[in-house]
């Protein structure tokens, strides 16, 4: 690499491109902002949503349907074919396990097995909810599938 080689990174030189800078920048003067108005004045403009009129449309529109948001349960899921790659014969999975290996990044309301892929290892895995098939996969091996 030589010196006139040099350049800056992509995207991290501002464009020469000035506002308000005299009527021969052909942006001077009012700096493309047009004539007084709200929209003119510094701090100026209106809010995401502004309607304009007396009442904002968000709430002249009727609210349907149930929303269950704060009550809304969220498993981190794991499917089969994972541990099957990640332990060996004979483990016990839990979800400190799994947080520790980096398999899952949070903890969530708790840990759901699903039945994805293969297994052919016998574990011992403690989770909070499992499929039916993912049951029958880790029974049917001769592994153990405890619900916390």
């Amino acid at each position: 690499m030589k010196l006139h080689e040099l350049s800056p990174a992509p995207g991290s030189v501002k464009s020469k491109y000035r506002k308000g800078r005299g009527t021969g920048s052909g942006n001077g003067k009012t700096a493309g902002k047009g004539h007084k108005g709200q929209n003119a004045r510094s701090g100026g403009g209106v809010k995401p949503g502004f309607d304009g009129t007396s009442f904002p449309l968000y709430r002249r529109l009727p609210k349907r349907g149930f929303k269950n948001m704060p009550f809304k349960k969220e498993y981190a899921i794991v499917n089969l074919s994972t541990l099957e790659a990640k332990f060996n014969d004979g483990d016990e999975i839990t979800v400190e396990k799994l947080l520790e290996d980096r398999i899952i990044k949070k903890k969530l309301d708790g840990l759901k097995i699903l039945a994805s892929g293969e297994l052919t290892k016998k574990l011992t895995v403690k989770a909070n909810l499992f499929s039916e098939s993912a049951k029958n996969k880790i029974e049917s091996i001769g592994g153990k599938a405890e619900v916390v």
